[in-house]
């Protein structure tokens, strides 16, 4: 992945003119497009390292470096996206018009026919339709002024309404934790993850011991029973879904059990 970073700024590097970027054309050049050390001087790197990642030496560059680049090498929104997806960094403009994305997840969660919802990395719900709603009802209904939006984890393992709705209760725990674990994998240092994780540790003395366990499952999906107050006894099918441009995000649908 390193070398592919590389040869994409390289091929960007090239192709941008030093006029586009307000550097006079100067003198004989091999190529028409910025040199590396041009490169780095507008991006605040030096040269060697610049050399090194385009080399695919294993240096590795910051979301604000990435994104510094992009604006340099005037990328395209779909040419930014594979350049971070490329680095495995999260765009530092991810968050750029929320509104409207806000508005794009919670159209599509409201199409669904039975319980739907959105999960971020840190497992907050940040979207969810009338039948997750009426499901989860101990979890999702929280007032849009709410300081903190819903987190699955929280609900799981410091609500009395998850142990008296989830049907085995202790088993669901276990692979959840596992699922979060995988899930989040390399990014469990991130400082928001990472202090969700504390918190949770120091409430919970079973989460606490869930996540020392270091079991790791993949979030299959399968059958989920409930045990609802006013609907009784529920089952769906649950199946959980990346977005393409948004890998943070996962959409989990519950479909009528067959």
């Amino acid at each position: 992945m390193q070398t592919k970073l590389g040869e994409f700024i390289r091929a960007h590097r090239e192709r941008t003119t030093p006029q586009s970027v307000g550097m006079p054309a100067g003198g004989r050049r091999r190529t028409p497009g910025l040199r590396r050390e041009e490169l780095a001087q507008l991006c605040d790197v030096s040269p060697t390292w610049l050399t090194w990642l385009e080399q695919g030496r294993g240096v590795a560059a910051s979301g604000k470096l990435l994104a510094r680049m992009a604006e340099v090498l005037h990328l395209t929104a779909a040419e930014r996206s594979y350049l971070f997806s490329l680095a495995e960094r999260l765009d530092p403009q991810h968050d750029d018009g929320a509104a409207d994305a806000e508005d794009s997840l919670q159209a599509m969660v409201d199409a669904i026919d039975g319980p739907a919802y959105m999960l971020d990395r840190q497992w907050d719900a940040v979207a969810w339709n009338d039948h997750a709603l009426a499901l989860f009802g101990g979890w999702l209904d929280v007032e849009e002024a709410a300081p903190a939006r819903p987190n699955l984890l929280r609900f799981m393992f410091r609500s009395a309404a998850a142990r008296g709705l989830i049907v085995d209760w202790e088993d669901r725990a276990r692979r959840l934790v596992a699922e979060f674990r995988a899930d989040i994998g390399k990014h469990a240092s991130d400082a928001a993850l990472a202090a969700l994780i504390a918190e949770l540790a120091t409430d919970s003395a079973e989460f606490r011991a869930l996540w020392q366990s270091q079991d790791v499952v993949s979030r299959e999906g399968g059958l989920r029973r409930f045990h609802h107050p006013r609907a009784g006894e529920l089952g769906f099918n649950q199946v959980t879904l990346h977005l393409s441009q948004r890998h943070d995000l996962k959409l989990v649908m519950l479909l009528p059990e067959r």
